[in-house]
């Protein structure tokens, strides 16, 4: 079938704001978005610039806004889509660099705010700190986040406010705050309770929809919330 590709493009070397370009490809109905972007960058017009790496969904390098909804390139085919135009734009809310390459250093460093990586300053035991199965699938939801930033991009409260440090900094501070193991949940919950903290987010669900990992992104928040009021009492 013959499909209409329409491009949002930025080149900040030429224009002085974005525009629309549209392109015209052969594709099947499971061509994933990726695919047609990399005819067009290769056969077409070879300045289109995007991320993409692993190509499976894994690495979270190739989310962009797809018919109006933050999805991964590599994951959403052309007979998903339901026609034979296809509208695709940089991630919401972030800095664009060129065409769908966007700034993501405010995102990590928000992901790094939350200390992202496990602490314990006791004595290591001779082979690995061991846990249960049931601490283990405390915190198993949260351990799939790949940092697309599909959930952070999609939510409003992120529009009104970039200083809220957005559902993926929570999904992976909770990784670690409910992990056995760990003995800096406190300072955490500290970081979270802040203004722009887990209080930020309205429960819209935008960052549900978005996952490319059908992570329960409003739960773990709510779960973290908990921990903080819980921990004040």
């Amino acid at each position: 079938m013959t499909v209409e590709l329409r491009v949002l493009r930025y080149d900040p070397e030429r224009d002085a704001t974005p525009h629309e370009e549209r392109y015209t490809v052969e594709a099947g109905p499971m061509d994933r978005v990726l695919d047609l972007l990399h005819k067009v960058k290769y056969e077409q017009d070879g300045t289109l610039t995007f991320r993409r790496s692993c190509a499976h969904g894994v690495c979270g390098s190739d989310a962009m806004l797809i018919n109006g909804r933050n999805r991964l390139a590599c994951k959403i085919r052309v007979d998903q889509l339901g026609g034979k135009k296809i509208t695709v734009a940089p991630l919401p809310g972030l800095p664009v660099m060129k065409d769908l390459v966007v700034d993501m250093e405010g995102f990590f460093a928000k992901f790094r705010s939350v200390q992202p990586f496990l602490q314990n300053d006791s004595m290591p035991p001779e082979r690995e700190r061991r846990q249960s199965a049931r601490d283990r699938a405390r915190y198993d939801d949260t351990t799939k986040c790949i940092l697309c930033a599909a959930c952070t991009t999609s939510c409003p409260s992120f529009w009104a406010r970039p200083e809220y440090v957005g559902p993926a900094a929570i999904v992976n501070a909770h990784r670690f705050i409910f992990d056995s193991r760990d003995d800096a949940a406190d300072e955490r919950l500290e970081i979270l309770a802040d203004k722009d903290g887990v209080w930020r987010c309205r429960t819209i669900f935008n960052c549900v929809d978005a996952c490319p990992r059908d992570i329960h992104i409003t739960q773990a928040i709510l779960e973290v919330s908990s921990a903080i009021t819980g921990r004040r009492v």
